[in-house]
């Protein structure tokens, strides 16, 4: 799997060269096209594609690893008929390092996925992969397939978005990741918003906890705070700051008394918090330049926020949150804020992108809409 992943990494690095990052696009994935006039498209020789074929079947001949012994080298004709999705497949397992977080990534079937990748195998005349019940690794052959055709593939995808950019009319998918609150921040005003005007599109929003590398994962925007946007994307303020609320049921502080300073909290229960690497959270203050950071201990752990909301309403404890997951329970009375002064508000929730030059009608969209619902926002805060 380290192979594998290293070929990926060579040939990623490859074509960043250019000035673009591209992963794999999801959206292409069952599309058959011309690959003659879309390597052509970027000045990529479709004779030179052939020659890396060959160089492949020739090396897994050496080695013993070609799939029959009597089929014909591919000629410049044949390769006009490989499918994109075949090549698609091959990349994204090379990336992900197993067949099932591959076919997750392009949407398909694990089943569709290893069709896909049995028939470029048949094709091309020698194995691509190693298999096991295990463990899947990239043979020799693959892993020199893999660096040769993947910066290729990358142009074809990058040809076929420069044609969709003139489309007039906003279509296809849009993959989005982000985390759980950011999401349900922009739900309803942005995501909702959009796919009412824009009955073509279809949107696909993975939340998770963890920062993601969006062009590697094959995402076209991602939503995080601002100070954590990587430093080489685009990105688009929406007008609303992040913010910690430390809340507890109003039966909880009737027994238990509130905490007026955060050393205070070591007397408390508290709920505490598991983040996505196995870590514990470490509740953070901050106020008039002093910061303060919190281990909390308490009756449970648990790591996901609507689980630890339903823990602090039962009364079991004092909880952390972004204010957006538990604004409605103060405002209801459900729930009683404490420390307000401890947790200033953080940096402006964002959208962001890469720098593509030719970016989908359907994203340029997205964008404009999320740039208004920012501008409206601040707008109203200042007025």
């Amino acid at each position: 799997m380290t192979d594998m992943r290293a070929a990926f990494v060579r040939h990623d690095a490859i074509g960043r060269e250019g000035g673009e990052r591209r992963g794999v696009a999801a959206g292409f994935v069952g599309r058959e096209v011309s690959l003659q006039g879309r390597w052509q498209l970027h000045g990529l020789s479709l004779l030179n594609v052939s020659r890396v074929l060959r160089c492949t079947r020739g090396q897994a001949s050496r080695q013993g690893g070609q799939i029959g012994t009597s089929r014909p080298v591919i000629t410049d004709n044949r390769m006009s008929r490989l499918l994109l999705n075949e090549l698609d497949a091959v990349v994204a397992i090379a990336r992900a390092g197993s067949f099932r977080a591959a076919a997750q990534a392009l949407g398909m079937s694990t089943t569709g996925l290893s069709n896909a990748v049995a028939k470029l195998e048949a094709r091309v005349g020698v194995r691509l992969f190693n298999r096991t019940t295990r463990s899947v690794s990239l043979t020799d052959a693959g892993r020199a397939f893999v660096e040769q055709v993947g910066p290729a593939l990358r142009d074809i995808h990058g040809a076929l978005d420069a044609a969709r950019s003139r489309q007039a009319t906003p279509s296809g998918t849009l993959r989005i990741n982000g985390f759980a609150a950011g999401a349900r921040e922009i739900i309803s005003p942005l995501v909702l918003a959009f796919l009412r005007r824009h009955r073509e599109v279809h949107v696909d929003l993975v939340t998770e906890g963890r920062l993601v590398d969006i062009v590697a994962d094959g995402f076209d925007l991602g939503l995080r705070r601002a100070d954590l946007v990587p430093a080489d994307m685009i990105a688009v303020p929406l007008g609303r700051p992040q913010r910690h609320a430390v809340v507890a049921s109003p039966a909880y502080f009737k027994l238990q008394g509130k905490p007026r300073v955060p050393t205070d909290l070591a007397g408390h229960r508290c709920i505490r918090t598991r983040l996505p690497n196995g870590a514990l959270f470490r509740w953070h203050f901050e106020k008039r330049g002093e910061t303060v950071q919190i281990d909390v201990a308490g009756p449970i752990t648990l790591d996901e926020a609507s689980l630890a909301r339903a823990a602090v309403l039962e009364g079991l404890g004092i909880g952390y949150f972004l204010e957006q997951d538990v604004r409605d329970d103060i405002e209801a009375g459900r729930l009683v804020r404490v420390l307000d002064d401890w947790t200033p508000p953080l940096a402006d929730l964002c959208l962001y992108y890469p720098g593509r030059r030719n970016p989908s009608a359907a994203l340029k969209a997205f964008i404009a809409l999320a740039r208004e619902l920012g501008s409206k926002k601040k707008g109203r805060e200042a007025g």
